[in-house]
C-alpha cells in the first residue's frame, strides 16, 4: 500500500516539473484529496458472505422442548428421615434430607420411584401436641437414583408421626427438673417431721380407778408410739410428687424437640410438580433394574423412665403394734392384754 501511494506521488511530480507550471494552493489541496480517497477506497476490505450455519445449531433449533408430566397439587408422599434432627441446633436456612420410601403413581404409571432423595431448606420447626413435629421448608430439591434433579419451587410442609417427636429441655431444664424433684421431697419431709408427734408414755394407775399404795395400786406405765417417721416418709412422697409436677411443667414449657433417623414424616404438595417425562421414564427404568436401598423406618421411640431419687413416694415405714393392760379380774388380777396390731412397712 506504501509503495503504491509513493509511485503516485512521483509521477504526479513528474508531470508538474514537465508541464513547468505553477500550481496553486486550492489545486494542490484538491490532488491530496484525490490521492486520500483513493487510499481509503484501497485500505477498506470487501464484504464477505456469511458462513452457513453449523450441523449443532440446525439441530439444536430443531429439537421440540422437553415433554412434562405434572404431579397435581394435595398429592401426599411418604418419605423417612435420613439424617437426625434437634430442633435447638437447626437454624433458618438449614437443609435437612429425607427419602420417600412409597412410590408416587398417577394411574397405573409410577412418577417418583422409591429411594429418591429428597433435601430441603428450613424455615422454621413446630412441635405439636402427641409428639408430632412440623418442618416448615422454603424449598425442596428431588433427586431422583438415576441423578436427575427436579427443584420444588414455593413452601413445603413435613408432619412426623406420631409419639417420634420428643421434648427436648436441653442441660438446664434437666439440672431445674431435678432439683424441683429433689426440693421438692426434702420440704415435705421437713414438714411431716416437724408436724409429727414424737415417741413418749403414759403413767396410770392399775387397775384403772383403784386409789391407794401398792399392792391394790399399782403404777404402770404404757408406752406411745410418735409419727414423726411416718409423717416425715409422708411428707417427703407428697413433696416430691409436687416436685415431679412442676418438673412436667417445665418440660412441656419447652419448644424443642428431637427426631431420629428412620422417622416417618408425610408431605403434602402445595402445589403441583413439574417433572420431564424422559428423565422421570429412565429413572423408573433404572430402578426396576437395580433398586435403590432405602432407610428402614424405626419403631417409635420409648421415652425414658423418670429419674430413681431413693424415694417412693408410695412407701410407708409402718407403726408398731400397740399393748393395752387387760381388765381386772376377780381379786384385781388383770386379765390379758389387749393387743392392737401396727401397719406393716410397704405401700400404702
Amino acid at each position: 500500500m506504501a509503495n503504491t501511494r509513493s509511485k503516485t506521488v512521483s509521477t504526479m511530480n513528474a508531470f508538474l516539473n514537465l508541464a513547468g507550471t505553477r500550481v496553486k494552493p486550492t489545486l494542490t489541496l484538491v490532488t491530496t484529496f484525490l490521492l486520500a480517497a483513493s487510499c481509503l477506497a484501497q485500505d477498506n476490505p470487501q464484504p464477505q458472505p456469511p458462513a452457513p450455519p453449523d450441523s449443532q445449531t440446525m439441530q439444536a433449533a430443531a429439537t421440540p422442548p422437553p415433554a412434562f408430566e405434572v404431579i397435581p397439587a394435595g398429592t401426599r408422599i411418604a418419605l423417612v428421615l435420613t439424617h437426625p434432627i434437634q430442633s435447638r441446633y437447626i437454624h433458618h436456612g438449614d437443609e435437612i434430607y429425607a427419602q420417600i420410601i412409597s412410590p408416587v403413581d398417577e394411574g397405573n404409571e409410577m412418577q417418583i420411584p422409591p429411594g429418591t432423595f429428597v433435601t430441603g431448606t428450613v424455615d422454621k420447626l413446630n412441635m405439636r401436641s402427641g409428639g408430632r413435629a412440623e418442618l416448615h421448608l422454603q424449598s425442596m430439591t428431588i433427586t431422583f437414583p438415576d441423578g436427575y434433579v427436579a427443584p420444588m419451587s414455593g413452601p413445603a410442609t413435613l408432619v412426623s408421626n406420631e409419639g417420634y417427636a420428643l421434648k427436648d429441655p436441653g442441660p438446664g431444664r434437666v439440672g431445674g427438673m431435678f432439683a424441683l424433684l429433689a426440693g421438692g421431697a426434702g420440704v415435705g419431709a421437713l414438714v411431716g417431721h416437724s408436724v409429727g408427734k414424737p415417741q413418749s408414755s403414759v403413767t396410770s394407775n392399775f387397775p384403772p380407778g383403784c386409789t391407794g399404795p401398792p399392792p391394790y395400786c399399782t403404777p404402770e406405765t404404757t408406752p406411745v408410739f410418735g409419727t414423726q417417721g411416718r409423717d416425715t416418709a409422708m411428707g417427703a412422697g407428697i413433696g416430691m410428687a409436687v416436685g415431679a409436677v412442676a418438673s412436667l411443667a417445665l418440660l412441656a414449657s419447652t419448644n424443642h424437640f428431637f427426631i431420629d433417623v428412620g422417622t416417618p414424616v408425610d408431605m403434602v404438595l402445595t402445589q403441583p410438580l413439574r417433572l420431564e417425562q424422559n428423565r422421570v421414564s429412565d429413572a423408573v427404568q433404572k430402578f426396576g433394574q437395580q433398586p435403590v436401598s432405602i432407610q428402614p423406618v424405626f419403631p417409635r421411640p420409648v421415652p425414658p423412665p423418670p429419674p430413681d431419687t431413693g424415694i417412693s413416694p408410695a412407701t410407708s415405714p409402718g407403726t408398731p403394734p400397740m399393748i393395752l393392760p387387760g381388765a381386772p379380774g376377780p381379786g384385781g388380777i388383770p386379765g390379758p392384754p389387749i393387743i392392737i396390731p401396727g401397719t406393716p412397712p410397704g405401700t400404702r
